[in-house]
This record gives structure tokens, sequence and C-alpha cells, in this order.
């Protein structure tokens, strides 16, 4: 088996909530027959001990790993406050952010900004867009901005699962289905699934709708409980 095809399988069994992993030899087999309180072999981690945003950008290069790279502009890493204790993860790119090579800065990133400064605001909590950081599952903008692909999500989580690790915040926040089923796998809705904690190895995660969809003008009801999703998971962190 391959250096990187193992780093997949065991990332696999990570995600599955899998934190250790028995490798039975004949001489352990024999040692367990007389001691079967043997403490498990320790699954490896697949970052480097000593990782940081830095380094995971620069492993991410000029990625070819996937068909995105084919029709993008730019890679959109991420961006924020490198010692936030939010992160909001989207989905991917949207023709804007191609361009910048930011995230969430078109129509949907101007009002996750605005959702995020006016609810602290009127919660009485001192929070800006910059004090938080925003990520996306893929880093490439998809053609048309379609849903990523597993495959896509895939080869490119790894990547954003490293950048979670790094910056460690106190509280993760989902938007859209896309990004709840990167982080938390699963088949249910975002509208079932909102305003619930959940947990992504060990870090409370707050699922909450994607700001795109709160663009469409009927959509009047999620965008309220869209603000008390927030409201939630401000006071959770800063309280």
């Amino acid at each position: 088996m391959s250096r990187e095809l193992l780093a997949r399988v065991l990332a696999y069994y990570r995600d599955l909530g899998f934190q250790d992993i028995y490798r039975r030899m004949p001489e352990r087999a024999a040692m367990e027959e007389e001691n079967p309180a043997l403490p498990p072999i320790e699954l490896p981690g697949l970052a480097p001990a000593d990782d940081a945003l830095d380094r995971i950008r620069e492993d991410i290069g000029d990625c070819k790993r996937c068909r995105l790279h084919e029709g993008r502009r730019n890679i959109v890493f991420g961006a924020g406050n490198p010692r936030a204790k939010i992160v909001f993860v989207g989905e991917g790119p949207g023709e804007e952010e191609d361009l910048q090579g930011i995230p969430f800065v078109g129509r949907a990133g101007q009002l996750l900004t605005a959702m995020i400064e006016n609810t602290a605001k009127k919660e009485g909590i001192p929070l800006l867009r910059d004090d938080v950081y925003i990520a996306n599952v893929v880093k490439c903008r998809p053609p048309k901005n379609r849903a990523p692909e597993p495959d896509e999500m895939e080869i490119c989580g790894q990547f954003l699962f490293r950048q979670l690790e790094v910056l460690k915040p106190k509280a993760i926040c989902v938007l859209g289905g896309t990004a709840m089923r990167a982080l938390l796998g699963g088949k249910e809705g975002v509208t079932r699934m909102r305003g619930q904690w959940c947990k992504w190895r060990d870090i409370p995660v707050m699922v909450t709708y994607h700001p795109s969809y709160l663009l469409r003008a009927y959509n009047t009801g999620p965008k309220r409980e869209a603000w008390e999703d927030l409201k939630k998971l401000f006071h959770f962190v800063y309280d």
C-alpha cells in the first residue's frame, strides 16, 4: 500500500471517530495471550507535528490534485485572525472569491460580514469580521458554482482539517449543507440540524444556513433563524 493511500485510509477511519489502531503481529498476539491488557498502538498523526497555516499553504502549492484547478484563477486558502476563537466554514469560492483569492467577498460574503458584525454589536460583543477566521471546504471555484463532488471534497478536505487543527478555535460555524457534511457526515439537512451543537474532533460545531441561501428574498424565516444561531454561537464563545 502506498504512503498516500495509507494516509487516506487512516484519515477515513479517523474521521469516523477512531483514535487508535490495533496492529496484530504474531509476536504481539502471543504477548496478548499472556497479557490481554496491552495498550493499543496509537494512530499516527497525518499532519506534521509542527504544522502551521503557512506550511499548509506551502503544501497546497499550485494544486492540481483534482479537476477543480482547471478553471480557477486563484486558490482561496482562507483569511482572518490566526488566533480566532471562531472559524466559519463555507462550501467553496464563487466568482468574486476566485478573482480576489479571498473567501466570502461577494454578495454572500458581504451578508456574512453584516451578520457577524451586526449580531455581535446588538449583543454587546466587540467582534468584527477580522477577528474570526473564514475558510471553505474546497479551495478552488467549482464550475458555475456547482456543489463540490465527493472526491473533490475528500482531496481538499485534508487541508481544511489541518487548518482547523492548527487554529484550534473554541467553536466552528458551518455554513450550509456541503460544509456540514464535510465536517459532520450524515445525510441530515441544514433545516433539521441548524441551531444545534455538534462536535468535530472535540471542537463544538454550530450549524446554520449559507449566506447565499439567505439572499433569496422569500427566506425571511431562515434569516431570523440564522441570526439566532449566531447569537447562540457568540454567547457560547465570548460569555
